[in-house]
């Protein structure tokens, strides 16, 4: 298994604005043989209707964990879900 970082860039963070979200979840049909992470930028919609979904990219984990890393250091902070979890491919 290839190793990038200690921690795998699982979760959700918000840009600093509050505007949109990024969530990072593991592909789970690529993990074991060659790690792949989902990458959905989007936001919810504050009457509640479903979210906003801006894109979806498929990334191999070691260039996830650098976009992670990158955003938090431009100041995306973790958060809570913000949309369903029924998105999963």
């Amino acid at each position: 298994m290839i190793s990038c970082s200690a921690s795998d860039p699982e979760g959700w963070l918000m840009d600093p604005n509050n505007h949109w979200s990024m969530r990072f979840h593991r592909d789970q049909k690529s993990w074991a043989r060659f790690p792949f992470v989902f990458l959905d930028k989007g936001r919810a919609m504050p009457d509640g209707s479903p979210a906003l979904l801006k894109s979806r990219s498929h990334l191999p984990k070691c260039d996830a964990v650098e976009l992670w890393d990158k955003l938090r250091a431009d100041g995306w902070i973790k958060v809570e879900p913000q949309w369903g979890e029924d998105l999963d491919p």
